[in-house]
């Protein structure tokens, strides 16, 4: 099978979901947020002590990762919850550490 055909196997628009997924993960913070979050559930407050950053940044990085289905959020009366939305997530951030990591040997 030929190159073309290939890429014609997929419909155009999940390569353009995916390059959005790489996109939102292009930034060093949203991989923290995601990376904290590999760790179990937090709040936007706990996220923001963890990773040292304003909670007014973090809520608008989680709310890109929220946009793009890569965190979920369950709220607990007036406190939300951000979880990675499912294991895919958990998967792509390990073997993309392992690339980096293999990297730098």
């Amino acid at each position: 099978m030929n190159q073309n055909k290939l890429i014609q196997m997929r419909e155009r628009g999940v390569f353009l979901l995916l390059a959005e997924t790489f996109q939102a993960l292009g930034d060093s913070s949203r991989v923290q947020i995601v990376w904290a979050l590999m760790h179990g559930e937090m709040n936007v407050g706990d996220l923001a002590e963890t990773l040292s950053m304003s909670q007014p940044a973090v809520s608008q990085h989680l709310r890109t990762l929220r946009n793009l289905k890569l965190v979920t959020i369950r709220k607990d009366g007036r406190t939300s919850f951000y979880s990675l939305d499912d294991e895919h997530i958990g998967k792509l951030m390990k073997e993309c550490l392992n690339h980096v990591e293999d990297l730098l040997k």
